[in-house]
């Protein structure tokens, strides 16, 4: 795989919540649906399918594509908020679950503010996410501190997408719980299987003797 392929948006959120997600979905097209993702579906074709307008000096912008080439990201906005008399714009992402404590959807955000900046050449400092499920929108300073988790993360997916390899499962069972994926992905089985640890040993012993 050509490693300059731009990743989607959407990976940044995947590999976040998952780097096994991430390989399953964008590497090997591997889908399913529950009821999280199809409710989480549908509240983006609502969002995305409304046209621009304007609204007490704020310009709406839905539904947006964006890309940062420099970066190697791609993807659509839900909605861009620009204030018109200080140009000041804003990406709003909307999720159906509820708040987190893990930078999962700051991440996407922060990435969607990286675009922008690139695009249009402007100075994006803060973002939004509104989820559905507390019908609360939470803002979001795009800080320094998560800039560079954001490139971070970035450098990991298009790394990840690049080489094409599936790492293991996250340690993290209860995420497990709540993936669409998780029939297909079978964590608990990976998990048991000790013959991958051994492989990775091995792979490890080596790197360290040629080094």
């Amino acid at each position: 795989m050509d490693d300059s392929r731009l990743v989607p948006l959407s990976a940044l959120q995947h590999y976040a919540y998952c780097p096994r997600q991430c390989a399953l979905i964008h590497n090997e097209q591997v889908w399913a649906e529950n009821y999280h993702t199809a409710e989480g579906q549908l509240l983006h074709q609502r969002v995305d399918s409304g046209v621009p307008e304007t609204r007490k000096g704020i310009r709406y912008e839905r539904g947006v594509s964006v890309s940062a080439e420099q970066l190697g990201i791609t993807g659509k906005l839900d909605l861009v908020e620009i204030d018109l008399t200080t140009n000041d714009q804003k990406p709003v992402e909307y999720k159906r679950g509820k708040p987190k404590i893990e930078d999962w959807d700051r991440i996407q955000l922060c990435a969607q503010a990286l675009c922008l900046e690139e695009m249009r050449s402007i100075q994006v400092n803060e973002g939004a996410i509104w989820y559905w499920e507390v019908r609360r929108r939470e803002p979001v300073l795009i800080d320094a501190v998560l800039r560079d988790v954001t490139l971070r993360a970035i450098a990991a997916a298009r790394q990840l997408l690049a080489v094409g390899n599936t790492p293991p499962p996250t340690v993290d069972k209860k995420r497990c719980k709540g993936c669409s994926l998780v029939d297909l992905c079978e964590p608990d089985r990976f998990r048991n299987d000790k013959s991958a640890c051994y492989v990775s040993h091995i792979f490890d012993e080596n790197k360290l003797f040629n080094e």
